[in-house]
């Protein structure tokens, strides 16, 4: 898989259009969106991931194999940014799917320890209400026992009320990337 980064969008004018698919990554500020889109490219530094929750503050655009996007969201929730910041974020994303006929997939990255958050559901309804197709992921899958994982994602699935399964993954370890990138590209097909 070759990736790129290609373009930061503060403003709906610099968001890329160009009839590609574009897959976004959205989660809390602390989840690891960007660790897991670094994993699934094999790239370590494509996406920047910071020591900081709150560190993607842009719609950021990565050219996948020269044939679609991942679109990696401004995080919600735990950022230790201003309140004019997440205003700003907010009207940010209520612009981007304002356009929903320009998202092919939506994949909503929870943290595989925790309940999802009023936040997460969320997210997932804008998601359906914009009828955008998502897929759920598991992350930090890893820092659970084997034993704890299935008990985990049925929390993530009930809470979210998802019609399927939620996916383990490890930005950490791999664990898990096989089916998520499956799941990403049969959704994009």
């Amino acid at each position: 898989m070759t990736a790129r980064f290609v373009s930061s969008a503060a403003r709906e004018d610099q968001f890329i259009r160009d009839g590609r698919k574009t897959v976004v990554f959205a989660g809390r500020s602390n989840v690891g969106k960007s660790s897991v889109i670094n994993m699934l490219t094999g790239k370590k530094n494509l996406a920047h991931v910071g020591n900081t929750p709150g560190k993607t503050s842009h719609v950021n655009y990565f050219l996948i194999d020269d044939a679609f996007y991942f679109a990696d969201l401004p995080g919600y929730g735990y950022a230790k940014v201003s309140h004019a910041e997440k205003l700003r974020w907010a009207a940010l994303l209520e612009t981007f799917f304002a356009k929903p006929e320009h998202i092919t997939l939506g994949v909503l990255v929870t943290d595989a320890r925790h309940k999802p958050t009023a936040l997460d559901a969320q997210m997932a309804g804008l998601f359906r209400q914009a009828e955008i197709p998502f897929i759920t992921v598991a992350n930090k899958s890893d820092k659970l026992k084997p034993s704890q994982i299935p008990a985990a994602l049925r929390l993530i699935e009930e809470t979210l009320e998802l019609p399927s399964p939620v996916l383990p993954l490890s930005s950490a370890n791999g664990a898990g990337k096989r089916e998520v990138l499956s799941a990403i590209l049969s959704g994009i097909q």
